[in-house]
C-alpha cells in the first residue's frame, strides 16, 4: 500500500477548496503564514483611474467614508477574484489581467495619457510601479493594508507545498528549509521568490498555476498527484 500524498497549504483554505483535495485522497496540512490588516490612510490627490492588485486592497477601500466617490472612478485590476469583488460592490472595471506586468503593459500601450492612483499593501512587489515609472505614466500610490509575516515550524514531512504570495515564501523560510517538495505557486512573482532562494537543481520543483487563483493551484496539485 502506498503512502497517502500529504501537502502543506501556506494559507487556510475554504472548506470547498480543501474538500477538492481530500476527494483526491490528498492529505492537507494548512496554516496562515501571513496576516493582512486594513491600514489607516488618507485619500489625497486622487487621480482619474484606480488600480487594485489584490482583494485585500479592495476590502480596505470598502471601509473608507469616500467609497461612493471612489465608485465613480474607472478601475484597473489584477486577478479575476479582485475584479469580481469590485463588480459586486459597484465598481466598473475597465481592464483586468492575471499578472501585474500585463496590466502595466496594457496601461502603457492604451492608456498612457491617463492618470492613476494605485492602492497597495506594505509588502507589494515593485513590478507595476517600476513599469509605470519607466514608461512615464502619471500615478501616485496609497498604502491601504499591511501584511505581516506569521511563520510556523512545520514538523510533518510533506510531498508538496502551496504558496500564494512572495511574502508567504519569506515567512515559510524563516522557520523551515526546502527539500525535495514540489512547490505549487499561484503566480510568477511567487515563483520568482522561490527561484531566488533555490539552487539550480531544485528550481525544477516549481510549478506555476495557469491562472492566478487558489482554485487553479489546487487543480494543478490534483492533476500532478492523481
Amino acid at each position: 500500500m502506498t503512502n497517502q500524498t500529504k501537502i502543506l497549504s501556506t494559507k487556510i483554505l475554504s472548506l470547498i477548496q480543501k474538500q477538492e483535495l481530500v476527494k483526491a485522497t490528498i492529505q492537507v496540512i494548512e496554516a496562515d503564514f501571513i496576516k493582512t490588516e486594513n491600514a489607516s490612510f488618507a485619500i489625497k490627490n486622487l487621480n482619474n483611474n484606480l488600480i487594485f492588485t489584490s482583494q485585500n486592497a479592495v476590502l480596505s477601500i470598502l471601509q473608507h467614508p469616500t467609497i461612493e466617490q471612489l465608485k465613480q472612478k474607472t478601475v484597473f485590476c489584477v486577478g479575476l477574484k479582485t475584479k469580481e469583488l469590485l463588480n459586486e460592490n459597484g465598481f466598473t472595471v475597465e481592464a483586468y489581467t492575471g499578472f501585474a506586468e500585463d496590466l502595466a503593459e496594457i496601461i502603457t500601450l492604451v492608456y498612457a495619457d491617463e492618470s492613476f492612483t494605485f492602492f497597495s499593501g506594505n509588502l507589494r512587489k515593485d513590478t507595476l510601479p517600476e513599469m509605470l515609472t519607466e514608461n512615464q505614466i502619471t500615478f501616485n500610490e496609497i498604502k491601504v493594508y499591511d501584511t505581516t509575516l506569521t511563520p510556523h515550524k512545520i514538523s510533518d514531512k510533506v510531498d508538496g507545498i502551496l504558496f500564494f504570495s512572495p511574502s508567504a515564501v519569506t515567512s515559510y523560510l524563516k522557520k523551515n528549509i526546502l527539500g525535495t517538495e514540489k512547490l505549487f505557486c499561484i503566480g510568477n512573482t511567487t515563483a520568482d521568490a522561490l527561484r531566488n532562494v533555490l539552487s539550480e537543481n531544485k528550481i525544477k520543483n516549481i510549478k506555476t498555476a495557469y491562472q492566478p487563483s487558489i482554485e487553479n493551484v489546487i487543480e494543478q496539485v490534483i492533476e500532478y498527484y492523481t
